[in-house]
């Protein structure tokens, strides 16, 4: 089960990361997200436990809890689609992008434009 953990304070490492979750199973992978341009850690990161169980105890464990400081956020990781309409918004953004001059606007290609470029599609 991948978990997401938030609220890191920025001096957390990976190994860090993995270290505070291997007291309650094995972890599969720990990453500390960071910034593509500074390399700095965003504040968040994923860790992956071999063991459901052992994951839902990381969670019961370590969710709300002072780590260097900060209340830790740890909760089940969700997919990238659930959290901002993804899959969905990637084909209507398509279709915003062919319906642009119709009013989907220039924003109907990014990803964020993906609700208009739905509507557009569905009015041909």
């Amino acid at each position: 089960m991948k978990l997401y953990v938030g609220n890191l304070s920025y001096g957390v490492t990976n190994e860090k990361l993995e270290e505070l979750f291997s007291a309650y199973g094995q972890v599969r992978s720990a990453q500390v997200i960071q910034d593509r341009d500074t390399g700095r850690s965003k504040g968040f990161g994923f860790v992956e436990m071999a063991d459901d169980n052992a994951a839902r105890e990381a969670i019961k464990g370590l969710h709300e809890q002072q780590h260097d400081g900060r209340p830790l956020t740890v909760n089940e990781a969700r997919p990238r689609e659930d959290r901002g309409g993804g899959g969905g918004g990637g084909y209507g953004g398509g279709g915003g992008g062919r319906g642009g001059s119709r009013g989907g606007g220039g924003g109907g290609y990014g990803g964020g434009g993906g609700g208009g470029g739905r509507g557009g599609y569905g009015g041909r």
